[in-house]
Formats: C-alpha cells, sequence, structure tokens
C-alpha cells in the first residue's frame, strides 16, 4: 500500500461505501471483488477518477433488510489497486484496506449508492508502520487452527501458513474462516491486532463441527 495515509487527517471526510455481509476488510489486508450490480459499478468508476477509496461495511442486525439495510458502526476503506473488466460488463476489483472507521451519519448525494462522514479517530494505530508487536505468538494460533481443522473435518495449506507473516494470517484466517457475520464484526472492531489474535484463538477453540465449512487457504 502507497503509504500516503499516515494520520487521520489524510483521509476524507466523507467515503463510498459497499454493505456486503460476510466480506470484512481488514488493514493492510486484500479483498477481491467482484462487481456486477450497476450502483456499485457507478462506485467503482467514481472511485477511479477519484480518490480510489471505497469503505467496506457489514449491514447490521438481520439479513433480510431490502435494498436499504442499517449499516454496522464499523467498516474498514480500502484502496481501489487493482481493476479489470470483464466482456460481461463486470469489474474485478482489489481493495487493499487502510484504516477502519466509525460511521458518524449517513449522508444524501445524487448517487445510486451510500455514502458516509467517517470517525478516524476510533483506530489510529491503523495507520502506523510499526512492526507486528512482539506478543503476538504464532504458535497459539497454530494449535487453534489444527485442533479447528481437525474437528470440521478441514484442509489447510500448512506451507502457505507457516510462511506467511502473523498479521496477514490473523487477518487471513478471519476473513476466510466460517464464521458467523456478528463473529467477523467483533474480529474487526478488536483494538488492537493482539485483541484480534486472542478473538480469534477464542472462536476457533469454540467453533464446533456443523456451523459452517469450507478450505482454509
Amino acid at each position: 500500500m502507497p503509504h500516503i495515509y499516515r494520520k487521520p487527517a489524510d483521509l476524507p471526510a466523507e467515503i463510498p461505501v459497499f454493505p456486503l455481509g460476510g466480506a470484512v476488510l481488514f488493514p493492510k489486508s486484500v479483498l477481491p471483488l467482484n462487481i456486477f450490480e450497476p450502483r456499485y459499478l457507478n462506485m467503482v468508476d467514481d472511485a477511479l477518477s477519484g480518490s480510489r477509496l471505497i469503505g467496506m461495511i457489514q449491514p447490521a442486525g438481520l439479513v433480510g433488510q431490502g435494498e436499504h439495510p442499517d449499516l454496522a458502526d464499523i467498516g474498514c476503506v480500502g484502496r481501489l489497486t487493482s481493476f479489470q473488466e470483464t466482456d460481461d460488463g463486470r469489474y474485478l476489483i482489489a481493495l487493499q484496506g487502510v484504516a477502519r472507521f466509525g460511521v458518524i451519519e449517513e449522508t444524501t448525494r445524487a448517487t445510486p449508492y451510500r455514502t458516509v462522514r467517517a470517525d478516524w479517530s476510533r483506530y489510529p494505530e491503523d495507520l502506523a508502520l510499526d512492526a507486528e508487536p512482539p506478543s503476538l505468538k504464532r504458535e497459539d494460533l497454530t494449535t487453534a487452527l489444527k485442533d479447528y481443522l481437525e474437528r470440521n473435518g478441514l484442509n489447510a495449506d500448512w506451507s502457505s501458513i507457516s510462511e506467511a507473516p502473523v498479521e496477514m494470517l490473523i487477518n487471513s484466517l478471519s476473513t476466510g474462516c466460517p464464521f458467523t457475520n456478528p463473529e467477523k464484526q467483533a474480529l474487526l472492531e478488536a483494538r488492537t491486532l493482539q485483541d484480534r489474535c486472542s478473538a480469534l484463538i477464542a472462536l476457533l477453540v469454540m467453533e464446533r463441527p456443523g456451523q459452517g465449512g469450507g478450505y482454509v487457504q
């Protein structure tokens, strides 16, 4: 990620948001997206001609709130770093996480997509360039992951897991494991990376067979 955002004041006061349940973006991680709805195609067009920033946020509450669901209190803005247009008019994009934001209020704009006023003061550490905290222990995480996979009959690419930086591993597992949307939101809202690691380990220990499935990469 280009380090052009060094403090909250470097980020815009208003951003477009893409409400999508289960699709959680974390700072410094990458989220690929397949964009096909006209309103979000328009959002990508505007982002490409502007700041290249798009906020990912989960709908709040229960599924089935229609076309205009309530929004979660916390999301994460990403910078559009990869873009491809398909023959059938879709956009394949990648967002690289920049920083989490709080929703102050939804704004009224003459756009088909939604925009919010963002509070960047809640997670200023997201913009820090510091190395991973030494208190993050890969061994605890991998032990919990192995037990979780065995209980649920899942496989993993252990060579990739062993080589991945611990922050990347935490965020990849937080995104890719079949947790519920509220569980993923709790991981997003964890104050520090250490807090997210602890919450992730707790979820891996608590999850039981039959609550989800998939292949962890």
